[in-house]
C-alpha cells in the first residue's frame, strides 16, 4: 500500500455483531450471512470467516461468480445464489454444491439429467415484484415438475420483505406467503426463510420459519438500536497539501468553490471519485483530528478539497467515513442507503484489518 488511503475493517466487531444477533434471535436453525457485493464492500475472506465463527451456517450471494469466488476458499459451507443464473451454468453450480434460486416457471433445463445433485430454493413473490413465483398455480407447477428430477433437492423456500418498517405491508406479505404455499407440502421443505435484517429485528419469528438472513446488521446497522451493534467500516485518507486562498480565489475544476475571505485554508486529500467518493459528496462533513470540516469544490478523480483551519497539517489523517452514524449522515446527504455508501468504495482502495496489517503494507 503506497498511498495512505484505505478502508479499516473491524473483524472483531463483525464477529461480535453476529454473536449479538444470534443471541437475540436464538430460535432459528439457519442463519444466512448475506455476503453479496464483497460483503457490502468489506471485501476478502476474513470477514466471512468471522461470520461463520460467530454462528452463521449458510452464505447468500447475488451471482454464481460471487459464489464460485467464495467456494474456492470455503469448501463446505452451503452457498445460496439469490438471483437466478443462466441455465447453461446449472451443471457448474451442481458440481460445486452451489444452491440455486428458482424464481419462475422456466425450468426446462433443471428437468434434464444433471451430473451432480443440485439443491434449489423456491423464491416466492409476495409484493416486491422483482423476482419470484407470483401465484399458487406457478408455485405448484414449479414444485411438482422439479420433483420429477431425482437429482434436484428442493431444500428451501423464501421471499423478501420490501418495506419492513411498514407493519401493514409486511404482515400482508407474511399472509401472502402463507396463502401462496397452501398448494405445496410446505412442511416437507427443510429451510423456510422470509426475513432479512430489518424484518428479523422488527417482527417475532413466524412459527413455520426456521431461517433468517443477516445483511446490513452484521455491519453495525440496527433499525431499533435495541441491539448495541458496533461499526465495522472506516475509510481513512490523508492531507497531502494545504493551499492558502485569498478572497475570491477559486479551487478545483470549474471554479466550483470560491473563497469568501483572505487566508482561507484548503486541504487537498488523497481520495476522489475513482475511489467511490462521488461528486455528490461535496458539502458533506469529514473528520480531521476529531473535528468536523466540509468538503468543498468539485471532487476530482483522485483528490478532493476540504475547508480547514490552522489546526490541520499536511499528513493528518482524514476520516472520510468514520463510523455507523457518519455513514447514516452520508447516506442522507446522498439520498441513498448505508449499503450503497459502503459498496461504492472501489476495489482500488485497500481493505486492512488491524494496525499491524497497515504497517506491513
Amino acid at each position: 500500500m503506497y498511498r495512505n488511503t484505505y478502508v479499516k475493517i473491524s473483524l472483531n466487531n463483525i464477529k461480535r455483531n453476529v454473536e449479538k444477533m444470534i443471541s437475540t434471535f436464538p430460535d432459528y436453525q439457519y442463519y444466512f450471512a448475506v455476503v453479496k457485493a464483497d460483503s457490502y464492500g468489506h471485501y476478502g475472506n476474513r470477514p466471512i470467516e468471522k461470520m461463520i465463527e460467530a454462528g452463521c451456517n449458510y452464505l447468500a450471494v447475488s451471482s454464481l461468480d460471487e459464489a464460485m469466488q467464495i467456494r474456492n476458499y470455503f469448501s463446505d459451507i452451503p452457498i445460496l445464489c439469490l438471483e437466478p443464473i443462466s441455465t447453461e451454468y446449472i451443471p457448474v453450480a451442481a458440481e460445486n454444491n452451489i444452491t440455486l434460486t428458482i424464481s419462475s416457471t422456466e425450468i426446462e433445463e433443471y428437468l434434464k439429467q444433471l451430473p451432480h445433485k443440485l439443491k434449489v430454493h423456491l423464491k416466492v413473490n409476495t409484493g416486491m415484484n422483482r423476482l419470484g413465483l407470483s401465484t399458487k398455480e406457478e408455485l405448484s407447477k414449479c414444485y411438482n415438475r422439479l420433483k420429477q428430477n431425482r437429482q434436484i433437492e428442493i431444500e428451501g423456500i423464501f421471499t423478501h420483505i420490501y418495506e419492513a418498517t411498514n407493519e401493514l405491508k409486511t404482515k400482508r406479505q407474511f399472509k401472502c406467503f402463507e396463502d401462496l404455499t397452501t398448494t405445496i407440502p410446505l412442511d416437507t421443505i427443510p429451510i423456510i426463510h422470509i426475513t432479512a435484517s430489518e424484518a428479523t429485528e422488527l417482527y417475532p419469528k413466524l412459527p413455520y420459519v426456521n431461517g433468517c438472513r443477516f445483511g446490513i446488521m452484521m455491519y453495525g446497522f440496527s433499525k431499533t438500536n435495541k441491539i448495541k451493534l458496533d461499526s465495522t467500516f472506516t475509510l481513512i485518507s490523508e492531507v497531502i497539501q494545504i493551499q492558502t486562498l485569498n478572497k475570491n480565489d477559486t479551487v478545483g475544476y470549474d471554479a466550483a468553490y470560491q473563497a469568501t475571505e483572505d487566508k482561507e485554508r484548503i486541504a487537498i486529500v488523497s481520495i476522489g471519485y475513482a475511489d467511490g467518493i462521488t461528486r455528490a459528496n461535496t458539502g458533506r462533513i469529514i473528520y480531521i483530528n476529531e473535528k468536523e470540516y466540509p468538503i468543498v469544490g468539485n471532487i476530482c478523480m483522485d483528490m478532493l478539497f476540504v475547508k480547514v483551519d490552522e489546526q490541520v497539517s499536511v499528513h493528518d489523517k482524514v476520516y472520510i467515513i468514520k463510523d455507523v452514524e457518519h455513514i447514516k449522515t452520508i447516506a442522507n446527504h446522498l439520498h441513498t442507503v448505508p449499503q450503497e455508501v459502503m459498496c461504492n468504495i472501489s476495489k482500488r482502495v485497500p481493505r486492512v484489518y488491524d494496525k499491524e496489517d497497515i504497517d506491513e503494507m
